[in-house]
């Protein structure tokens, strides 16, 4: 016998196979693309939980400007600046935790909570830097070794007191041109439990420049496998001296998407630059906060 799908012509064939039933491989399909949008959904709050525990892109203080920027190579950086306000002024922390993606980003909010537990109690950069060393050598075979650098930048006197544990050194570009180099601190976080951290002291005048930065920066490679590297930072860092923190940070990171273009980011970058302005009333403390 002729089946009747064929007797009654092809617009009941069409309309017996839109209702035939969908197969397994067809369901699986669907399954996936529920599981891709939902992860695609987590991984983007995440990313705003990473933003909202983060410093602000802008952040003045009296006669100080801090400009910060992240970029996370996937999606969720293993990269970190924080600014807290105190009664000493302005805490600055800059992280980066070893690796990269989702495993890096989620050690950010556990080291973030270290650091704030701390300050909590003290402001002393290499005190707080010591406490956060000893808990993460606690747990230092499943968290990765990470870079850090704090500081406390006093915006009255102009005054900053910082400790490194093993975070590339800081740049201050003086007024005049002269540069030095922050790398007072010790080892990186984990590696030493009982690791001793020195703090370090300078003084920030007026046209001063401080740049920090994770090893996303300088270890950004070109076509010709040369990488960026400290001296092209500072090269850069001193042609932009006479513009605005903002403008300062951001021509650092175009220097460093044009030296490494077409080539994709292979690890996570954040620049911090502090600049030191000429402001009128020296007494203000007031902290303003721009997104």
């Amino acid at each position: 016998m002729i089946p009747a799908v064929f007797i009654t012509g092809q617009g009941t064939q069409r309309k017996v196979e839109e209702h035939a039933p969908i197969s397994e491989r067809e369901l699986k399909f669907e399954r996936l693309q529920r599981d891709y949008a939902e992860l695609n959904t987590a991984i983007f709050e995440a990313a705003q939980v990473h933003r909202r525990l983060c410093a602000p892109t802008m952040v003045r203080n009296g006669a100080f400007d801090v400009a910060s920027e992240i970029f996370a190579v996937r999606h969720l950086p293993g990269d970190f600046f924080s600014v807290e306000e105190t009664s000493e002024g302005l805490l600055l922390a800059l992280g980066d935790i070893g690796g990269k993606g989702l495993a890096a980003g989620m050690w950010v909010t556990h080291l973030i909570g270290l650091i704030r537990s701390h300050t909590a109690t003290n402001s002393d950069p290499e005190a707080i830097v010591t406490a956060v060393n000893r808990d993460i050598a606690r747990l230092s075979s499943v968290e990765p070794l990470s870079s850090l650098i704090v500081a406390r930048l006093d915006t009255l006197s102009g005054k900053l007191d910082y400790c490194s544990a093993g975070h590339p050194p800081a740049l201050l570009l003086r007024r005049d041109g002269i540069l030095e180099l922050l790398s007072d601190g010790g080892p990186v976080l984990g590696a030493v439990p009982n690791a001793f951290f020195d703090r370090g002291s300078v003084q920030l005048d007026v046209g001063d420049l401080l740049l920090a930065c994770s090893d996303g920066i300088l270890e950004s490679f070109n076509e010709a496998e040369q990488e960026f590297g400290a001296m092209r930072l500072q090269t850069e860092l001193r042609r932009a001296q006479g513009g605005t923190a903002e403008s300062v940070l951001f021509s650092v990171l175009g220097a460093v998407q044009d030296f490494a273009a077409p080539r994709p980011l292979t690890d996570d970058m954040t620049v911090v630059v502090v600049k030191h302005n000429q402001f009128n009333k020296r007494d203000e403390r007031e902290t303003v906060w721009q997104t």
